[in-house]
């Protein structure tokens, strides 16, 4: 079964934009009330131009159209006629919504339009950069494309890690330990994620199971309680996805730490890695250090680049660029006869070589 269920686009209709106090614009509905219903499903304004020359080319009815200074000192120079027809065109779109800025009184032809389309026309005295700004800022929380989750939310070093793997893998028992290390929960079980740009995945938890955790045996409980306000975090961008396995398959284990696999959360590719659940293995302890990692990752310093940059560098400088064979007794320790370590060798010491013997008592050289 996937994990992430199918992504969601919401809508928002004309009347809940008005109303939202995070809006944070004094607007005025000066008619088509009958048109408050309709939904905006773009977090992008459009600007009508184009549309008082008859170009409707492009343009959405489920996005905010707005009427600035430039295009209505447009429409005041056309003749009586010409704005008729302007408002003609723009209206008979069903728009879901014209707002008018700098608080300038719209031209009578298109109150009337709107007025027999039904078309919610609403004027506010902001700027038509303010009013784009604060209208962005708004949709862009609101109409946000979100998917939920089935996993474990927490925050390592400020570094958001969800946690994936089957039910019963142990997610929740792995979050209450670093909890209890002091570090942050997020959420448990469903994780609520919502897309941000430029490509980033913000995620929060469920309403009802805000600040809790379930443990095997233990049943729910209540994180801020137990841990206080510091143990828990409202709201966090996910930087890394670990997924808990318990297979013996090795091949899905990476041996290196090249982070070549990747996870889609609302289309956007989170680095992925793979840790397996085994008796005696505290995955808490690896979670910290995969954390600690991926901030060095982020300052540049990336240790199995850096690895690998060196191990071609040491078999390039060779007589060849190819792997040079090493011989078998080389693993073990030095190649007899020879003076130095060759690649591959092991740092063990080489082990003794047979004892020397002298004498018919066949005392070794060193006893003396």
């Amino acid at each position: 079964m996937s994990d992430e269920h199918r992504p969601v686009t919401p809508s928002i209709t004309v009347g809940e934009l008005l109303v939202d106090p995070a809006l944070g614009l004094s607007v005025q509905l000066l008619t088509g009330s009958e048109g408050l219903r309709r939904r905006i499903d773009h977090s992008r304004i459009q600007k009508s131009g184009l549309a008082m020359v008859g170009h409707l080319h492009g343009l959405v009815p489920t996005r905010v159209q707005i009427l600035g200074e430039t295009e209505l000192s447009f429409v005041e120079s056309l003749s009586d006629e010409g704005r008729a027809k302007a408002a003609h065109d723009l209206f008979s779109l069903e728009l879901a919504c014209v707002m008018v800025t700098r608080g300038v009184e719209p031209p009578p032809e298109f109150v009337e339009r709107a007025t027999a389309t039904h078309t919610p026309l609403v004027v506010t005295n902001a700027r038509s950069s303010v009013a784009i700004g604060a209208i962005h800022a708004l949709l862009d929380e609101r109409l946000a494309p979100r998917t939920r989750i089935h996993g474990v939310l927490v925050d390592v070093f400020e570094v958001g890690i969800l946690l994936l793997g089957k039910s019963g893998v142990g997610k929740s028992e792995v979050a209450l330990e670093l909890v209890m290390r002091g570090h942050k929960l997020v959420a448990d079980d469903v994780v609520e994620c919502d897309y941000r740009p430029p490509g980033m995945v913000f995620a929060e938890p469920a309403e009802p199971l805000r600040h809790h955790i379930e443990v095997r045996g233990l049943g729910i409980l209540n994180i801020r309680d137990l841990f206080g306000v510091t143990a828990i975090r409202e709201r966090k961008r996910i930087d890394l996805v670990v997924r808990l396995e318990t297979t013996e398959d090795e091949s899905k284990f990476d041996r290196l730490g090249h982070r070549g696999r990747l996870k889609e959360v609302l289309s956007v590719p989170l680095p992925e890695i793979v840790i397996p659940v085994r008796p005696g293995r505290n995955v808490s302890d690896i979670i910290e250090i995969a954390a600690r990692d991926e901030l060095l990752r982020r300052a540049g310093v990336d240790a199995s680049s850096r690895f690998i940059e060196n191990i071609d560098s040491t078999l390039s400088n060779g007589h060849t660029h190819h792997r040079p064979s090493v011989a078998p007794e080389s693993v073990v320790g030095r190649t007899r006869g020879g003076t130095g370590r060759q690649f591959g060798e092991s740092s063990v010491p080489p082990p003794l070589d047979a004892p020397r013997t002298r004498g018919p008592n066949r005392r070794r050289l060193d006893d003396d």
